[in-house]
């Protein structure tokens, strides 16, 4: 089959698709009597890595396959397209997922004994809704509590193949450092988002989750990666 329309057909399915795709599924785009091999496509991403350098967009591989996105330097002008507001999480889901991220296979109790607050019901529920994080196992303790791990869709929103690829934590806490609305485990307390009373030292997270909103979440993702190029799809 002609290189040329194999590597066609895979930037255009990646221009479209607005999200990671596998080798396996974008062999899956030709017909079963001339399908390209996985090498053929390969060769394809491999020469637009080469056409993209230097321009504003650039193949970036996650846990899930190859994507097409803006490049960092652009995303905040890229950004205005877009003017409503983002979506912002609180102090206490960013602290969890952190934990979760940094310290799985990990569960509720131990999330709480590190954070020293009780970790909200909605905290964990809002990251399972996600598809963040899910259920791996069970402790062999009284109750069987339930074992949190992340997800491939956690990597590919953060960018990331694998968990190797997680910054280390000192820079995350560098990160905290010149962004005082994202706090991280281990970190002294950072100022409030506007609105917010204070950061209660024990208690429960419910109070946070309604009220703290920061935009942690977003800041890090466009800390690790660019911006898709596809339009982002609103959340639920």
């Amino acid at each position: 089959m002609n290189e040329t329309y194999v590597k066609n057909v895979v930037e255009a399915a990646l221009l479209a698709a607005g999200k990671p795709l596998s080798i396996t599924e974008l062999e899956q785009l030709f017909d079963g009597a001339q399908r390209p091999s996985g090498a053929d496509i390969e060769r394809a991403l491999a020469a637009l890595r080469g056409e993209y350098a230097g321009r504003a967009i650039e193949l970036h591989d996650s846990a899930s396959g190859t994507r097409i996105q803006v490049r960092r330097e652009f995303g905040a002008a890229i950004a205005r397209l877009w003017p409503e507001r983002p979506q912002r999480y609180t102090r206490a889901l960013l602290e969890t997922l952190a934990l979760i991220a940094y310290r799985q296979p990990i569960t509720r109790a131990e999330i709480e004994a590190v954070r020293g607050v009780t970790v909200s019901p909605n905290t964990i529920r809002t990251l399972l809704d996600r598809n963040w994080i899910r259920v791996v196992g069970h402790r062999d303790l009284p109750g069987r509590p339930e074992i949190l791990g992340t997800t491939r869709e956690f990597l590919d929103y953060f960018g990331l193949r694998s968990l190797d690829e997680l910054p280390p934590l000192a820079e995350l806490r560098l990160l905290s450092d010149a962004d005082p609305q994202l706090a991280l485990p281990g970190t002294a307390a950072m100022p409030l988002a506007d609105g917010a009373d204070e950061l209660p030292m024990a208690g429960a997270d419910d109070g946070l989750d309604g009220d703290e909103e920061i935009s942690g979440a977003d800041d890090l993702q466009a800390a690790g990666t660019g911006m898709v190029a596809a339009p982002p799809v609103a959340d639920d």
